[in-house]
C-alpha cells in the first residue's frame, strides 16, 4: 500500500545541496522525512486526499538552516520580553539607548534590574559609548545592566555599581578592565572579565525564564527559517556568560523540553566545564564530574562535545596574537617568551584532555597565534591517541593562516566562521587590523579551497539570525557601514555559501547522512524564502523574509 505525502511544496525552486546542488521544483514529506524530490508534475501524482498542498510560486525552499553557533537561550532571554532590544538599527543613538531604559523604569518596580542587549558604540551617532552617568538621569532607583552586542562590554549605572561594590581600586581578573572617567572614578563600563564583578549579583535566572528564553528564541529562529542550531557552551563554566544564560540549568531544561517533545529544534550542544580562564585541572575536574542527558532523542538533542577558550588561557583571557597591529587594540594583546610557550603548553593539556575522553573540540581562538596552537594541539591529540573522525573545529578561526588551514583540511578537522560579524566589524577592523589582515579576515574561500567544510553562523545574540545575511556577506564581502569591499579574493559563489548553512553545518553535528540537505530519507526540515533565491541581488537578500518553515515534518512557521 502506497502512503501519501504528508505534505508537499509545489511550483519551487528546490535546492537540494546535494553534492551535485542539484535543483528540483517541487518536494514531497512524510513521517517527518523527505519523500520524493523531482518536478511539480511527478510530486502532485503522489499527493493523496490528506496531503497538504502548497504552491510555492516560484519561490525558493532550502534545507532547514542550521546556525552552527548560536546562543539559543542567551539569545532568547535577551530579546523583548524578557530584555531591551539594543541593537541596531533599533538602537542608533545614546539617546535611543536612555529612551529604552527611562521607558522600562517606568513599568519596572524599583531597586529591581532592567536588563538590556545589543548596543554597539561603532553605530551611535554620538561617537562614544555610554557611561553611568548618561544612565543615572533616567533610571537612578535601578540597577541596569545592559551588555554590548559582542557580549565582551557591559554597561551599568551607579546603582549597578554600588550593588556590586565596584569602585576604580577593585580587584580585576586577569584580562579585565573597569574603566574610568576622567575624574578616575568607574565610568560603568566593564570589559571581558570585569563583568562577571557585576554578573555575580544579577538575580539567577529561574528555570521558567530560562525555558521561556530558550521558547522564546525556537520561535525567533523559526521565523528566520532555522531548524538546527548549536549552543556553543553550557554548563557550569556558563555561569558568568550572558548573565547566567549558558549554566547548567539551561542543559537540564534543554532535555526537559525534548523529552516532552516541545523543543521543536534539533540542537547540538557544547559542554562549557570551565570559565574563560580554566586550566588544564579544571578541565580534568569539569570531565570526572559532567553529567550529560542521556535518555533524549539525539536527532532533538545531542550533546557533541566540550567547549573550549584559546583566548582565555592564563596569563590573560583576551586575544592571543603574534605581533601589534597598525591600530593597535589586539597589539597589546601579544604575548612572548616563556609566557607564550606556558599557554602552549596549558592549551595543548587541555585539549588533550578533552580529546582522550572522547569528545569533539569546538574552540573559541580569534588570534593568529591562537589559532596555530590550537591546531597544533588538536593535531598532538589525535597523534597521541588517534581516534576515527573526531571532527574538532576552531570557532571564530578570523585569522587562520595557511599552514593551519592545511593542518586542519589533513585530519579532517573544521572552521566555523561568521560572516555577518565580518560584515558588522569590516570597517573598524580595516584601521585596527591594517587593510591587509583586514582584506584576509575570515578566509572563507582559501579554507574551502584546502578542503575543509567551512560552517557559518551568527554567534547570536552577537549578531542576529539572519542566515541571509551571512550568505550575502560571504558572496560580497562587503563593510556595513561602508560598502567597500574587504578580501574579493576571498568571495564565494551561492552553493558554497548556502553548504555552509546546510550540509557542513550538518557534517560538523555527525549528522550529514539524515539531515542538511533535500534528499529522500533526509530529515523534513525545509526553509522557504519568500523570493527566488537565485534571482536575487545578493544585496537585497538580507532584507527577504522567511515565508515558511518546516520542522520535522511540520509548519511552524508560515506567512503564505
Amino acid at each position: 500500500m502506497t502512503v501519501s505525502p504528508d505534505l508537499v511544496l509545489l511550483n519551487g525552486e528546490i535546492l537540494t545541496a546535494d553534492p551535485a546542488f542539484t535543483t528540483a521544483r517541487a518536494v514531497a514529506l512524510t513521517g517527518g522525512a523527505v519523500t520524493a524530490v523531482g518536478t511539480t508534475d511527478e510530486i502532485a501524482a503522489l499527493a493523496g486526499p490528506r496531503t497538504e498542498v502548497i504552491d510555492l510560486r516560484g519561490r525558493t525552499a532550502l534545507p532547514g538552516i542550521n546556525d552552527s553557533h548560536l546562543h539559543g537561550c542567551a539569545f532568547g532571554l535577551s530579546r523583548p520580553p524578557l530584555a531591551l532590544d539594543l541593537g541596531h538599527p533599533a538602537v542608533r543613538s545614546i539617546a535611543d539607548i536612555l529612551a529604552a531604559v527611562r521607558e522600562a523604569a517606568g513599568r519596572t518596580p524599583a531597586g529591581r534590574w532592567i536588563r538590556g542587549n545589543g548596543w554597539d558604540a561603532a553605530y551611535l551617532t554620538d561617537g562614544r559609548a555610554p557611561t553611568r552617568h548618561d544612565l543615572d538621569a533616567v533610571a537612578p532607583g535601578h540597577p541596569v545592566y545592559l551588555q554590548d552586542f559582542t557580549g565582551h562590554l557591559t554597561l551599568t549605572n551607579t546603582r549597578g555599581l554600588e550593588l556590586a561594590g565596584i569602585t576604580a581600586g577593585t580587584p580585576v581578573p586577569e584580562g579585565g578592565v573597569i574603566h574610568t572617567d576622567g575624574t578616575g572614578a568607574p565610568s560603568g563600563l566593564l570589559a571581558e572579565g570585569a563583568q562577571g564583578l557585576l554578573q555575580r549579583h544579577l538575580p539567577a535566572h529561574t528555570r521558567d525564564e530560562i525555558e521561556r528564553g530558550v521558547r522564546n528564541a525556537v520561535a525567533a529562529l523559526h521565523r528566520e527559517g532555522i531548524t538546527s542550531y548549536t549552543e556553543p557552551g553550557l554548563g557550569p563554566g556558563g555561569t558568568d556568560l550572558f548573565g547566567g544564560a549558558s549554566g547548567r540549568l539551561t542543559l537540564d531544561v534543554y532535555a526537559d523540553l525534548a523529552r516532552a517533545g516541545r523543543l521543536e529544534a534539533r540542537v547540538s550542544v557544547l559542554l562549557l566545564l570551565t570559565g574563560m580562564s580554566g586550566s588544564a585541572a579544571d578541565i580534568a575536574r569539569g570531565l570526572a564530574e559532567a553529567e550529560i542527558p542521556d535518555d533524549v532523542d539525539p536527532r532533538v538533542l545531542n550533546v557533541l562535545g566540550v567547549k573550549l577558550f584559546a583566548d582565555g588561557i592564563p596569563p590573560n583571557r583576551t586575544a592571543w596574537v603574534r605581533e601589534e597591529y597598525p591600530g593597535g587594540g589586539f597589539g597589546r594583546l601579544c604575548v612572548h617568551g616563556e609566557a607564550d610557550a606556558l599557554r602552549v603548553r596549558e592549551l595543548t593539556e587541555m585539549v588533550r584532555l578533552a580529546h582522550e575522553a572522547g569528545h569533539q573540540l569546538g574552540v573559541h581562538v580569534t588570534g593568529d597565534r591562537a589559532i596555530d596552537a590550537v591546531v597544533d594541539a588538536f593535531e598532538a591529540a589525535q597523534a597521541e591517541h588517534p581516534r576515527d573522525d573526531p571532527r574538532h573545529y576552531v570557532i571564530h578561526a578570523d585569522l587562520v593562516g595557511p599552514q593551519s588551514l592545511e593542518k586542519l583540511a589533513a585530519h579532517g578537522f573544521g572552521a566555523n566562521m561568521n560572516p555577518a560579524i565580518k560584515w558588522t566589524i569590516a570597517d573598524a577592523m580595516a584601521e585596527l587590523l591594517g587593510p591587509e589582515r583586514a582584506a584576509y579576515q575570515w578566509p572563507v574561500r582559501s579554507a574551502l579551497d584546502a578542503g575543509i567544510p567551512v560552517t557559518s553562523s551568527s554567534d547570536a545574540p552577537v549578531t542576529h539570525p539572519n542566515w541571509r545575511q551571512g550568505v550575502a556577506a560571504m558572496i560580497l564581502r562587503e563593510g556595513k557601514a561602508s560598502g567597500r569591499p574587504y578580501g574579493p579574493e576571498e568571495r564565494v559563489g551561492l552553493a558554497d555559501a548556502v553548504r555552509a548553512y546546510t550540509v557542513h553545518a550538518a557534517w560538523q553535528d555527525f549528522a550529514e547522512e539524515w539531515k542538511g540537505s533535500l534528499e529522500p530519507g533526509k530529515a523534513a526540515d525545509v526553509t522557504v524564502l519568500d523570493g527566488t533565491l537565485t534571482e536575487l541581488d545578493p544585496h537585497d537578500l538580507p532584507d527577504v523574509p522567511v515565508a515558511l518553515t518546516v520542522f520535522d515534518g511540520r509548519v511552524v512557521h508560515s506567512t503564505l
